[in-house]
């Protein structure tokens, strides 16, 4: 199934064949509350109730508000949550939100999308401390 447009029209979201989650945010675009609350709910539906691990790619990404920050804080379907960059402001706006907020599930950000994926499907421990990698 291709993925779906999240309301806003600032991302795409699909259940991949693997059982991840995967929230694709579009080139250069700055994510609000609102987009983050269409995303967080786009996730839930999408994941019907079940957790699964989940592949945020942030890569082409120009910002995130503080407001939008505050709603992925907050807890929704995925069990984990990989984090994928590229550039060093990719890794500073991921460590800015792991440093501030409080992820609601184990969340660590990569710039290597094999290395995240493998981290989604390990069996590490599911309440070890969010950080960077």
């Amino acid at each position: 199934m291709p993925a779906q447009r999240i309301d806003g029209d600032k991302a795409g979201l699909e259940l991949l064949p693997n059982g991840i989650l995967h929230l694709a945010w579009d080139r250069d675009c700055t994510i609000t509350a609102t987009d983050a609350e269409a995303a967080m709910l786009a996730v839930n539906t999408l994941a019907e109730a079940e957790g699964h691990p989940m592949l945020v790619d942030m890569e082409t990404t120009r910002t995130v508000t503080r407001d939008a920050r505050a709603v992925f804080a907050t807890p929704c379907a995925a069990s984990r949550i990989a984090l994928l960059g590229s550039s060093p402001v990719d890794r500073m706006i991921a460590n800015f939100f792991l440093g501030v907020n409080s992820p609601p599930c184990p969340t660590r950000f990569f710039t290597s999308r094999h290395q995240a994926v493998a981290w989604l499907q390990s069996g590490a421990d599911e309440h070890e401390h969010p950080a960077s990698a």
